[in-house]
C-alpha cells in the first residue's frame, strides 16, 4: 500500500511529511490538470512547508546567548535571586526573545506573499515597485500586493502604540503614494480591534479614494477575491489555525511553563502538554539535506 501523508498541521515534525517512492512531477501534473488554480495552491503550500522546516531548524540550532549580551540587565533584579539563578533567567529570557524575533521575521516573509498570491496579485520590493513616493524625488516603495490597478497594504493588526514618528508617517503616506502613482489603495487589517491609530489610518485610505476592510470583513474580502480554490487554502492553512489559537487565549493567568535544555534536546511543557526538539550545533545543521529551492522566487505572478 502506498504511503499517505499525515495531516499538514500535525504533532510530528514537518520533516516527516516526506514520502519516499513518490514520483513528484507525475503527481504534480495530475494535480494541475485536475483543478484550476492548483499551481498557486501548491506554490503557497510549499512556501508554508518550507517556512515550517526552516523554523524547525532554527529551534534546533539557535545558539544560547552570552553573558556579554545580557549581563548588565541583571542590575535591575540583582539580589532578588542568587547570582546563579539570575544568570539562568537572563539567558533563558534572551534565548526566548531571539527565538520570538526569528518567528516574527519568518512569518513576515511568509504571510504577505501567500496572501498576495492567493488573491491573484504579487508583492513588490522597493526596487521593482510601481508605487513611487510623492515627496521623495520619485523613489519607489515596497508594496505588499498589486493586482491590476489596486495596491494592497496587509496588516495583522494596528496597535495604539506608534512604531516611531518616521515609521508612522510612512504608513500614512502609503495611500497618497498609491493615488499619485495611479493605483487605488486598499487596506486589509485582520484584527478588528479598534483604536485611534487604526481609525487614523483608515481615514487616510478613504481620503485618497481607497478601500478599507477590517476584521471579519478583511477575511471575507480575501475569500471573495481568491476564488473557491484559494479561499479553501486560506481557510485550512491560514485563517483556520489563527482562529483556533485565538479561541484558546487565556485570561489574566497564563498556564504553567517549564523549560529544559541540554546539548541534545529542548523540552517545553505548557500546562499538561510537552514537546521536544532535538538540539544540534550549527555545523551539524549545515550538513543536513539542503532546504528546498526558495519557492517564493518561483510563485505565480512574480
Amino acid at each position: 500500500m502506498r504511503a499517505k501523508p499525515g495531516p499538514f498541521f500535525a504533532s510530528d515534525s514537518p520533516e516527516k511529511l516526506r514520502l519516499k517512492g513518490v514520483e513528484f512531477w507525475a503527481v504534480l501534473e495530475r494535480l494541475v490538470a485536475a483543478k484550476r488554480d492548483a499551481v498557486t495552491y501548491f506554490s503557497c503550500l510549499a512556501a508554508l512547508h518550507k517556512s515550517r522546516l526552516k523554523y524547525a531548524r532554527i529551534l534546533r540550532s539557535q545558539p544560547i546567548p552570552t553573558m556579554d549580551q545580557v549581563g548588565p540587565r541583571g542590575l535591575l533584579q540583582y539580589g532578588s535571586m542568587s547570582p546563579q539563578a539570575l544568570t539562568g533567567l537572563l539567558l533563558w529570557r534572551k534565548w526566548l526573545y531571539d527565538i520570538d524575533n526569528r518567528a516574527a521575521q519568518e512569518t513576515g516573509y511568509l504571510f504577505e506573499p501567500i496572501i498576495a498570491h492567493s488573491i491573484g496579485g504579487a508583492p513588490f520590493s522597493s526596487s521593482q515597485s510601481p508605487i513611487r513616493r510623492h515627496d521623495d524625488r520619485g523613489k519607489r516603495r515596497q508594496v505588499d500586493c498589486v493586482r491590476d490597478k489596486r495596491a494592497y497594504e496587509f496588516k495583522m493588526r494596528v496597535t495604539i502604540a506608534a512604531s516611531g514618528q518616521g515609521r508612522w508617517r510612512e504608513e500614512m503616506d502609503f495611500p497618497l503614494d498609491c493615488r499619485k502613482s495611479g493605483f487605488k489603495p486598499v487596506l486589509l487589517v485582520f484584527d478588528g480591534t479598534r483604536n485611534p491609530k487604526l481609525t487614523e489610518l483608515t481615514k487616510a485610505f478613504l481620503k485618497c479614494g481607497g478601500e478599507t476592510h477590517v476584521g471579519d470583513h478583511a477575511w471575507q474580502h480575501l475569500e471573495d477575491e481568491a476564488g473557491d480554490v484559494m479561499a479553501r487554502f486560506l481557510d485550512i492553512y491560514v485563517r483556520g489555525p489563527i482562529q483556533a489559537l485565538l479561541k484558546e487565549v487565556p485570561g489574566d493567568v497564563l498556564p504553567e511553563l517549564r523549560l529544559k535544555m541540554n546539548k541534545h534536546r529542548l523540552v517545553v511543557a505548557v500546562g499538561g502538554e510537552s514537546m521536544q526538539v532535538k538540539r544540534a550545533s550549527r555545523r551539524s545543521v549545515d550538513t543536513e539535506d539542503p532546504m528546498p529551492v526558495d519557492v517564493g522566487d518561483e510563485s505565480p505572478g512574480v
